[in-house]
């Protein structure tokens, strides 16, 4: 997979995701089992601004020849979907999500490995 590939399928998650949760985070959470009060609306619209941003990096980025900066951004996301990896997997096995939240999982998942690849040496065609 090409590195502008991986930033677009990134920015269309993050679009997808993050315009609903920032507009109602209890119905979203809900299809993903878990029920917000009004402190948990106000963090899951945190988070959705979370997600707005990374879409706006993404698509912004996408282009991006290899360089310092493109790496920095590289393993700021990864280090990002990793993170909220391991964040739904507790989440998960602690039983906060339903069975919707494997989805959410396989999706940091693919993410964190992806833009690992992408943070390991590439071999340079002669």
């Amino acid at each position: 997979m090409k590195f502008q590939t991986l930033m677009i399928i990134k920015a269309v998650v993050c679009l997808v995701l993050g315009v609903p949760i920032l507009l109602a985070p209890e119905f979203l959470y809900f299809l993903f089992g878990a029920s917000l009060n009004p402190s948990g609306a106000f963090v899951a619209r945190q988070y959705g601004a979370s997600l707005i941003g990374n879409l706006m990096l993404t698509w912004i980025a996408r282009n991006a020849i290899e360089s310092e900066a493109r790496s920095a951004i590289t393993l700021g996301l990864c280090v990002y979907d990793a993170i909220g990896l391991v964040i739904t997997l507790v989440a998960q096995f602690t039983g906060v999500l339903g069975p919707l939240g494997w989805f959410a999982a396989l999706i940091y998942l693919f993410f964190a490995v992806g833009f690992g690849y992408f943070l390991m040496p590439q071999k340079k065609v002669a």
